[in-house]
């Protein structure tokens, strides 16, 4: 994470039945939890997925990446760390670090593209545009 990146923090509990049989959280729950810290992060500036979505907005998820350092496990109290790398004029990408006592976990991007209801490529509105350039330029 960028040093003096603002970013949002989202504290949980890996359930049991979020593991495998090896004990650990299986590894597409991850994704999960970093769909929570990104729309965390949007609500914490004022903004919402439901607000966007009934203004006929849909971010579409297009691109993963993943790197997983230690593995989480059962009953572990996990923080999702996630931040803004970049916003174009019809996309952003999201950064996140999962982290148990500031050990590093994963690392993750995801970038996704702002669509119409017909999931027809669209500018990001204006508003959010605002809040997410506030958010680069602290």
């Amino acid at each position: 994470m960028p040093n003096g990146q603002p970013h949002g923090r989202v504290r949980l509990r890996v359930r049991y039945g979020e593991t495998d049989r090896m004990g650990v959280a299986y590894h597409p729950h991850y994704l999960v939890w970093c769909e929570l810290g990104r729309t965390e992060l949007l609500r914490q500036l004022g903004t919402s997925y439901r607000a966007l979505e009934d203004d006929g907005v849909l971010l579409a998820v297009v691109d993963v990446g993943f790197r997983y350092h230690a593995p989480a496990r059962y009953d572990d109290e996990i923080e999702v760390r996630t931040w803004l790398l970049e916003r174009r004029s019809r996309s952003l990408t999201f950064g996140y670090r999962i982290v148990r006592d500031d050990a590093r976990l994963a690392s993750a991007y995801t970038v996704l593209v702002a669509t119409d209801a017909a999931f027809r490529p669209r500018p990001l509105p204006a508003g959010l545009r605002a809040v997410l350039d506030a958010l680069v330029d602290r």
